[in-house]
C-alpha cells in the first residue's frame, strides 16, 4: 500500500502511468492529419495484433479456409507511435482503439472487435451456429468476452505485469476476479466441446486470443504459473484444439511486430504473404 491521497480534482499527467502511459490520453478525436492507405480487396482492416485484433483476423482467415470471398487488405496500426489518433483512423472509429474495419463494398465503418465478428458472421452467414438454441449460447459466451477481458487486460495484466510498481491489493484483486472467470471458462468448457456448444464460433475466436494465450503463458510475464492456469483443464483442451487450428495460427500474425521473426507479418495482402 501506498500514501496517494487522490487530490481534489484530477489532471492528467502523460508521463506517469508506466509503460503504456502515452498511448492514452483523457480526450477524443485527432492529434494530427494521417489518412489511412487503401488496398484493392473490400475489406480494409486497420489493427494490431493485440488480443482484440487477432480475434478479427482470424475470423478472416477462417471465412477464406472456409471458402468465403472475404480477401482482405490488413494494415498496422502501431499505437506505440499513435497511429490510432490519426485523422483517418479517428474517422472510421472515433474511439482511437483497434481494430477497426472499413467495408468498400457496403461503404460502412465496423469498430469494437466483437460487432465486427458479429458484422462478418452475419455478412458471410458463417461462424454463428443454425441451431436457434445454440446461436444464442454463442452470442452468450461472445458478449460475455467481450464484458470480461477488460478484467484480465486491463485488471490483471496491467497490474501484475505493466504498472510501474507492484501494489498487493489490485493485483490480488483482478487477480481474484480471473480466476474467477477462469473457473467460469473451465465449467462451460466441461458441458460443451466449445463455448456455444458442438460448433466452433465467433465466441471461440474472440475469447481464445485472451484467455488461450493466458493459458498458453504467451502473456503478461508468468502469469500462467502465478494463476495456476493448467489446473483448468476444460479450458487447457479447448485452447489446444482453437489454437491449432491453420486458420487461427495464419490470423494471430497478421499486423504482429514482435516476437519470433517468423511468426511477424507486418501488413497482409494476400495468401501468398505467409510465405515470404
Amino acid at each position: 500500500m501506498t500514501d496517494y491521497t487522490p487530490p481534489k480534482v484530477w489532471t492528467w499527467d502523460a508521463e506517469s502511468g508506466g509503460e503504456f502511459a502515452k498511448i492514452n490520453r483523457p480526450i477524443a478525436g485527432a492529434t494530427h492529419e494521417k489518412p489511412l492507405p487503401d488496398g484493392k480487396h473490400p475489406l480494409q482492416l486497420h489493427s494490431l495484433a493485440t488480443p482484440n485484433g487477432v480475434k478479427v483476423t482470424v475470423m478472416l482467415e477462417e471465412l477464406l479456409a472456409a471458402g468465403h470471398d472475404a480477401e482482405y487488405d490488413a494494415w498496422l496500426i502501431n499505437i506505440t507511435e499513435g497511429d490510432q489518433f490519426g485523422s483517418g483512423f479517428v474517422g472510421i472509429n472515433p474511439n482511437s482503439k483497434i481494430p477497426a474495419l472499413f467495408d468498400k463494398g457496403t461503404g460502412v465503418r465496423v469498430f469494437e472487435s466483437g460487432h465486427i465478428l458479429l458484422y462478418l458472421a452475419e455478412k458471410f452467414g458463417a461462424f454463428l451456429p443454425e441451431d436457434p438454441a445454440e446461436r444464442v449460447e454463442a452470442m452468450n459466451w461472445l458478449f460475455w468476452l467481450q464484458g470480461a477481458a477488460p478484467y484480465l487486460g486491463g485488471g490483471f495484466g496491467h497490474f501484475y505485469h505493466y504498472a510501474p510498481e507492484k501494489l498487493e491489493y489490485p493485483i490480488n484483486r483482478f487477480a481474484m476476479e480471473t480466476k474467477r472467470q477462469l473457473d467460469v471458462l473451465d465449467k462451460r468448457l466441461g458441458e460443451a466441446r466449445y463455448l456455444g456448444g458442438d460448433t466452433y464460433s465467433i465466441a471461440d475466436m474472440a475469447t481464445c486470443p485472451w484467455y488461450g494465450s493466458l493459458i498458453q503463458g504467451s502473456v503478461y510475464g508468468d502469469a500462467a504459473t502465478f494463476l495456476d492456469t493448467a489446473s483448468y483443464k476444460n479450458v487447457v483442451r479447448w485452447t489446444q484444439e482453437v489454437s491449432n487450428r491453420p486458420a487461427y495460427q495464419r490470423g494471430r500474425r497478421v499486423n504482429r511486430v514482435w516476437g519470433e521473426e517468423n511468426e511477424q507479418m507486418k501488413e497482409r495482402h494476400s495468401a501468398a504473404d505467409f510465405n515470404s
